[in-house]
């Protein structure tokens, strides 16, 4: 059974500068219907039968166009963003912490504004079998879709950072997952993904799963013209 999917979309989507102060990212309009939709029939037609929202930033509009999943065939509940005491979001990882009560002890996640295909299930048992707190997938890009991040080798991720990039050929592709323990001792505050997945890598718990089709989004001008041509296309299909 595939486990529930966490999607982060609390972001603010200042890339997209005036586009999105009046409507959520996850709203944005693909082809005459919100992105989000999309995003929820990939999923379920992957096998994924329950999604917990991670929301923020004009949640009650999302609220609103999924009410409980059960138009897209799924089950979808929320998770609001808490925030520090100046009124700052806590993250994405804090963020997932927030919703652990809702997701259990495994789970996958992607960011709101993505769009990926891929086979979850054959993913998520590779995961399970590694017996490892965390996944990322990863694609070897070359600079092509956004900055690499990660170095891989024999199989394996060996470095992950988002600040010296120098040399490094793949990256984080956006779908990763969590066993609920990969949470625990951080202190109260802000927490980011990225540090919970260098602390995986660092104690040999991360596993790494290279995948050979680029990834698709819509938080960009160009991201979002390169996701409704692939969506035009599917439809076409």
């Amino acid at each position: 059974m595939m486990p529930p999917v966490a999607i982060l979309a609390g972001g603010l989507a200042t890339r997209l500068g005036d586009v999105t102060k009046t409507i959520p990212k996850a709203l944005l309009d693909i082809n005459g219907t919100p992105f989000i939709v999309h995003q929820l029939k990939l999923l379920r037609d992957a096998g994924v039968t329950r999604v917990v929202m991670c929301i923020a930033h004009l949640a009650d509009q999302i609220e609103a166009v999924l009410g409980d999943g059960s138009a897209f065939g799924l089950q979808v509940e929320y998770s609001h963003d808490k925030r520090g005491p100046n009124g700052e979001l806590l993250g994405t990882g804090g963020a997932l912490r927030n919703a652990l009560p809702l997701l259990g002890d495994e789970f996958l996640v992607m960011y709101g504004d993505s769009y990926l295909l891929c086979d979850y299930a054959a993913i998520t048992e590779a995961w399970r079998a590694s017996k490892q707190l965390g996944l990322m997938t990863v694609y070897k890009n070359d600079g092509q879709y956004d900055t690499s991040n990660v170095e891989m080798s024999g199989g394996r991720v060996v470095r992950y950072d988002k600040t010296n990039v120098t040399g490094l050929t793949h990256i984080d592709w956006g779908l990763g997952a969590f066993r609920a323990e990969a949470f625990a001792g951080y202190p109260e505050g802000k927490l980011d993904l990225v540090r919970i997945y260098q602390d995986l890598l660092a104690n040999d718990q991360l596993f790494g799963y290279e995948v050979s089709e680029r990834f698709y989004e819509i938080g960009s001008h160009a991201g979002l013209e390169d996701t409704r041509r692939l969506l035009s296309k599917e439809a076409a299909q």
